[in-house]
């Protein structure tokens, strides 16, 4: 999630890119074991790499989606704010994988946020904004708002909003969306902020899903899993997850944000 105002409180590193490269690969789990695993192209990530993975069961049905990131990735990230966006966040766009099955997701863009967004003292520190986009990059360029007040920021169809989630007008961001936030999240409710669920939209599209999580969490090594608040429907047939979680995989020295027990909708 980027922007956002006062409204809302209110509702080693010494390797060659190449070394690095190939011996994150191979921590990031390509291993001929995972016959039910496909994955996307490796894309430069701080001082490692950060790729896709799709997993199927073993009937081939999708199970689960995954931004697989190296050891070193969270080092070597940049500490000052970008000039590619209004935001500053710096934009890594990771390609889902051309093979294995099909799935709604067009691509996944991890923002990571070094100084974080607002609101003040909720999301103000360095984290990382995993988009999960359901439209093309084409679509997502063509995403504009005059402002808070601009109709594309709406969502009339409550069917498309979970129960306690709540859009916010002033999240609105060119070339991505609007933002609905979980109003009963621990970091609305005196806790630190670490991780959180939320959904995008635009022009009354549901057009992105986005764990949130923060550099700090991430380097203690967690394993923690969340259930989902789910909408009565979405905008686009397809596999939508149940829930997400976060964690490090040691014996593959990897952080994984993932989405978990992807389950079916048509309309």
């Amino acid at each position: 999630m980027k922007r956002g105002h006062e409204s809302l409180l209110r509702v080693t590193a010494a390797m060659s890119v190449t070394a690095v490269m190939t011996t994150a690969a191979a921590l990031l789990g390509a291993t001929a074991a995972d016959a039910a695993t496909y994955y996307g192209k490796s894309v430069s990530f701080g001082h490692g790499i950060a790729r896709i993975a799709v997993r199927t069961d073993a009937a081939g049905k999708l199970s689960s989606i995954e931004v697989r990131m190296s050891r070193y990735a969270l080092s070597g990230l940049p500490t000052k704010l970008s000039k590619m966006n209004k935001e500053g966040s710096w934009e890594y766009r990771l390609p889902m994988p051309t093979t294995g099955p099909r799935t709604i997701y067009r691509e996944v863009v991890v923002d990571w946020n070094p100084k974080g967004h607002p609101p003040p003292h909720v999301y103000t520190v360095p984290h990382f904004d995993f988009h999960f986009y359901l439209t093309s990059a084409a679509e997502v360029a063509k995403v504009k708002f005059t402002g808070p007040k601009d109709p594309a920021t709406q969502v009339a169809d409550a069917g498309l909003v979970p129960a306690g989630y709540k859009v916010i007008p002033d999240t609105a961001v060119d070339n991505m969306g609007v933002h609905a936030v979980d109003l009963a999240a621990p970091e609305f409710h005196g806790k630190p902020f670490t991780a959180t669920f939320i959904y995008g939209y635009y022009k009354g599209r549901l057009t992105f899903i986005e764990p949130m999580v923060t550099r700090a969490y991430l380097l203690t090594r967690p394993r923690a899993s969340w259930k989902i608040k789910r909408p009565q429907r979405y905008s686009f047939p397809g596999a939508y997850p149940t829930g997400y979680g976060v964690r490090y995989e040691a014996a593959r020295k990897a952080y994984v944000i993932s989405l978990d027990g992807l389950k079916d909708w048509k309309k």
